[in-house]
């Protein structure tokens, strides 16, 4: 039997994936899939997308084929991202589509498609498509829609949206960066850090501030608005169950403003359950948030939920505040088997430690690095233990840096602050977004990765 099996033929290693709501329904794309590749393809629905995009396996791929309907015409932000993420993966990708129209196959195109084959599929189309993509150069999106059969007339593309712009041109409005940030146990301060480090952020340059905004996903007991004596709003939970169908005005309409610096999408008024929203409706209004500003700010719920894995695979850097005590560093250290269990790569998982021992407490400072041997880790930040004083400034909700500037913790959330906006800046000026990725760490941080 052993000689039998080595007999078989290895699997062939995937040279494209198709990504759709569900690949069933685009049959013809199937037969075409298997006649250009055979068994070489896989197929992958948004969410799963967005994740695997994001892992280093992505960049073994040749191409991606995007297929979508008029039914997907309400998602069009996160198949957006999704061609944007394989933008950033190097990949080439293939817009498929049925019954859209032209504004939105503009919007597509714009987010990073390649090509286009209309569907139902024309003999040889995808074959075409293939071989175009792999051909130098580019076709201008007005070629691609009057390819398509739409008619396109002068004023319904934008001027110079013919070519995309490379995302290493200083200048260019790209995406904006996700932080979320979460308590390995109740208590820890993450709500804390996320409203300091988004107001820290939102006044980071006094000539060329991010627009920064922050998103309080504690559907049940998210204090965000409360932090800042923001009213939450009714048109929140509205948003919230039919977050598909949201547009950035919608969306625009339900964020509150602290101070004309900060947008605030506070908790909803009502505890409601955690699965009013699945990892679909957490990627679109991340999308949203995320086109419409430079920095966003996520506060997560301490439990895990069914969407906790979409967060943590849409964010740049996800931040796991943990206290000095062992609930915590057990917690700490479930959250990241549960991360490797689940295949998803640790390597933007971030470890905060809070209300740490101050510099001249020697066995505080033990207790510090015993704690991060028995994670496996290295913390990235320690932010110092800021006393009644911080617990007072939430009280009178309002940031740290205005009724505690002296503080201690203020100072290192301020730190961090600053070293995540030269992070940003570094990649709006065109550098190499890896190269600036490594420089940032240790600048915001100062200490080694773990």
């Amino acid at each position: 039997m052993a000689s039998n099996l080595a007999l078989l033929p290895e699997p062939e290693p995937l040279r494209a994936v198709t990504v759709s709501r569900d690949v069933q329904e685009f049959d013809l794309l199937i037969e075409d899939m298997e006649t250009e590749l055979g068994e070489a393809w896989g197929d992958l629905d948004f969410a799963e997308a967005l994740a695997f995009l994001r892992q280093d396996e992505a960049q073994t791929l040749e191409f991606i084929v995007v297929a979508v309907d008029r039914e997907d015409e309400r998602k069009l932000a996160q198949v957006s991202d999704v061609l944007r993420q394989a933008k950033r993966a190097g990949l080439k990708a293939i817009l498929v589509a049925d019954g859209l129209g032209p504004m939105a196959l503009h919007e597509l195109l714009r987010s990073g498609a390649d090509d286009f084959a209309p569907y139902p599929l024309p003999e040889n189309a995808l074959s075409e498509a293939v071989g175009r993509i792999r051909a130098p150069g580019r076709s201008d999106d007005a070629e691609i829609l009057k390819r398509a059969g739409a008619d396109v007339v002068e004023g319904d593309l934008p001027v110079a949206a013919s070519a995309p712009v490379p995302a290493t041109i200083p200048g260019v409005k790209r995406d904006g960066a996700v932080f979320a940030i979460q308590s390995a146990a109740g208590g820890d301060g993450a709500t804390t850090v996320a409203v300091n480090l988004a107001w820290e952020l939102a006044n980071a340059s006094k000539e060329d501030a991010p627009k920064v905004c922050i998103i309080d996903l504690g559907l049940q007991f998210g204090s965000v608005a409360t932090y800042l004596d923001l009213p939450r709003k009714p048109m929140i939970y509205e948003v919230l169950s039919d977050i598909p169908s949201m547009d950035e005005q919608a969306f625009r309409q339900a964020l509150g403003n602290y101070k004309d610096k900060l947008s605030v999408f506070t908790a909803p008024s009502d505890i409601l359950p955690l699965d009013l929203i699945g990892p679909e409706d957490v990627i679109g209004l991340l999308s949203l948030a995320r086109t419409c500003f430079d920095i966003v700010i996520v506060d997560m719920p301490v439990t895990v939920t069914g969407w906790t894995d979409a967060v943590f695979s849409h964010s740049d850097l996800y931040f796991v505040v943990c206290g000095l005590e062992v609930r915590s560093a057990q917690n700490a250290l479930r959250f990241q088997k549960l991360l490797q269990a689940e295949g998803l790569a640790t390597e933007r998982l971030s470890f905060l430690l809070n209300r740490a021992p101050g510099k001249m407490d020697m066995s505080g400072r033990g207790r510090v690095d015993k704690m991060a041997d028995s994670l496996g880790i290295k913390f990235h930040a320690v932010l110092p233990d800021g006393g009644k004083q911080i617990t007072e400034v939430n009280d009178q909700a309002a940031p740290l840096s205005a009724l505690a500037a002296r503080n201690a913790l203020t100072k290192e959330i301020q730190k961090v602050a600053r070293g995540l906006y030269e992070a940003r800046q570094a990649i709006e000026a065109g550098k190499d977004p890896a190269a600036a990725g490594k420089a940032a760490r240790k600048g915001i941080f100062g200490l080694k990765f773990g």
